[in-house]
């Protein structure tokens, strides 16, 4: 790559230290050493993709091999792409200022739908062909992460999809192609020996057949391939590589901290959270395995904040001794602990009063919806006096500043729901200032804030359609409406994003049609403000027939055939479909960590030790 026309672009962008390299943590591998060249990419800003841990891992995880080289690369904001475009410059990586068109693998991360876009973009830019079917050369085109389990949207523009965890398929597929390499064998030698491997799905060997009302009616297998996909999963989890290492970018990026993950998994249940069935069973890592990482990067990185990060983080059992051997291990260098994720109980403000030591982090709670009746629907098992209780204590503790998080749109939804978001937003108010004056401190604000309900695949809430942008907005104006005091604040999310979101996360293969078209109308960044341009959806949607209606807003029968029902994920649809029909009815279903339901994972330890009788 021309390194002069690298420069002069440079010098006419935001933020050039996004494009650089060359932080501390990088890796740059000798090329006279090195096999196999894998291209990590990040469909999005440097600064989101940055703070992404799973980067960092796999990073980590493919370096530590002497013969691969693993390079970063992301999406370019828009001064940059239109240097880039203009000046001739194709996407490069940021170690070795490679172009991407040059590597074997080029492996995207799928953390959000509206990020679909970008990768449509950044092959454009790396000078390959969009469509799979076309691509002759280049790097083999993956993708993996969590969105990786509804993969039918992308399933034209990916050479192959990895459903589940990466830290120990990626090597193996990695060590595959070489094999398959040296032996003199073809792209679609490795794509079929792939295939067979346990959590590789390869679309082009697979084929959607529908019914005349545009639903499926059956998938066919082209090859000799299964024709259900197994997720994999990583069973020892002190045992998996570590991130060892923390690239320290330059700027300021979304998350600047040691971040640690305690666990995966959770066992609450929540029925519109996709998350909470993806990464089942639980598994924990151990206190000292976490202490011995926290002292590895805390050194290498001179960060002196530590997040400590779970789906739900204050349900890793050790905590407490965690935090309080963090804060004394770490006393003298202040580093500060945070918890993304705060659980309403007692225990927290046992937590809470350890992390306040050093440093006094925002507070939010998500009680996700506003009555106790639609908290059983969508078995959210937490009470409006849960909440009172916690608020009250921390208020004693000198916060005055809550930040409340709930859904509209939710399965059910009534008004006196929307009402009860209002009205559980007065109360925590009401608690800061029905104290005692003396014990009144701070400028006090309680802000509820509203994301509009996605419906997801591998939840109970799969089958339910999504609200209209009109039902959001009128729902949205309703609560808002009504806030009068200006201690309240009330903030919600563009419904126009989500709806497109929910296109997407339930689409079928023939969603890919929509991608293309736009991007060629030229959308990119969709999950920005900045970036998404709702008139280039809609033009889109009329272009390709593909519609909100079918796709987002129509509720499913139970019986119908899922896009994603050929990927196994170890929860059972039948599991699924009981906790659908027990959310009609109101019924909530306790935490795995209080007895079994059956869910139908394997190798969980929630199973085997309640049915040992310690739990």
């Amino acid at each position: 790559m021309d390194l002069r026309k690298l420069d002069a672009a440079l010098k006419k962008v935001e933020k050039p230290a996004r494009y650089i390299g060359g932080e501390l943590g990088a890796v740059v591998k000798d090329p006279d050493q090195v096999k196999v060249r894998f291209a990590f990419a990040f469909p999005d800003l440097y600064e989101i993709g940055m703070s992404h841990l799973g980067l960092q891992i796999l990073y980590g995880i493919l370096n530590d091999q002497e013969d691969i080289a693993c390079e970063r690369v992301f999406a370019p904001w828009f001064d940059m792409e239109e240097q880039m475009r203009t000046l001739g410059i194709p996407l490069y990586s940021l170690e070795t200022k490679t172009p991407i068109k040059d590597f074997d693998f080029l492996g995207f991360t799928l953390q959000y739908e509206l990020s679909f876009t970008n990768i449509l973009n950044m092959l454009d830019l790396a000078g390959l062909e969009v469509y799979a079917k076309d691509r002759k050369e280049g790097p083999l085109v993956i993708a993996g992460g969590p969105v990786a389990y509804t993969p039918e949207p992308l399933a034209d523009f990916i050479d192959l999809f990895i459903l589940g965890e990466g830290e120990e398929v990626n090597l193996e597929l990695i060590r595959l192609y070489q094999k398959i390499k040296d032996q003199g064998g073809t792209k679609d030698d490795f794509l079929l020996a792939a295939g067979k491997m346990k959590g590789i799905y390869v679309p082009k060997f697979y084929r959607e057949v529908y019914k005349e009302d545009g639903t499926i009616s059956h998938r066919e297998v082209l090859a000799d391939l299964p024709e259900v996909i197994e997720k994999r999963k990583v069973d020892q989890v002190d045992q998996m590589a570590q991130n060892r290492r923390q690239i320290v970018p330059f700027i300021e990026t979304v998350h600047d901290r040691v971040v640690l993950e305690m666990f995966r998994g959770c066992t609450h249940g929540c029925r519109f959270c996709q998350a909470g069935m993806i990464y089942r069973p639980i598994r924990e890592k151990s206190k000292e395995n976490l202490l011995d990482q926290a002292r590895r990067l805390i050194d290498q990185t001179g960060y002196r904040e530590i997040s400590l990060s779970s789906l739900s983080s204050c349900d890793y059992r050790n905590l407490l001794p965690l935090i309080q051997d963090l804060m004394e291990e770490f006393k003298d260098q202040r580093v500060a602990m945070s918890l993304p994720s705060l659980r309403l109980d007692t225990f927290f403000i046992d937590v809470l009063k350890e992390i306040e030591k050093v440093k006094k982090t925002g507070l939010t709670f998500a009680p996700e919806a506003g009555s106790q009746r639609l908290r059983d629907v969508i078995n959210k098992n937490v009470s409006q006096e849960d909440l009172l209780a916690v608020c009250q204590d921390v208020f004693k503790e000198g916060w005055s500043k809550i930040k409340l998080y709930f859904m509209i749109g939710l399965p059910t939804e009534e008004e006196e729901d929307l009402l009860g978001i209002l009205q559980l937003a007065e109360m925590v108010k009401d608690a800061f200032f029905n104290r005692p004056k003396e014990e009144i401190k701070g400028n006090f604000t309680v802000t509820a804030s509203a994301s509009c309900f996605v419906p997801k695949a591998f939840t109970p809430f799969q089958w339910f359609g999504q609200n209209t942008k009109e039902d959001f907005l009128q729902k949205a104006y309703f609560i808002k409406e009504r806030v009068k005091d200006p201690k309240i604040r009330f903030r919600y999310h563009d419904p126009a994003t989500s709806v497109c979101e929910a296109v997407l996360a339930r689409g079928d293969r023939r969603t890919g049609k929509l991608l293309y078209r736009l991007f060629e109308l030229g959308a990119k960044f969709d999950g920005w403000t900045d970036g998404f341009k709702e008139d280039l959806w809609i033009q889109a949607m009329e272009d390709t027939g593909i519609s909100p209606d079918f796709y987002a807003y129509r509720e499913r029968p139970l019986d119908e055939v899922l896009p994603w029902d050929f990927i196994d994920i170890g929860v059972s649809k039948a599991y699924l479909k009981k906790e659908y029909q027990r959310a009609l009815e109101g019924q909530t279903t306790l935490d795995c960590r209080k007895g079994c339901h059956g869910c139908g994972i394997k190798n969980c330890s929630m199973w085997e030790d309640f049915h040992a009788g310690t739990r």
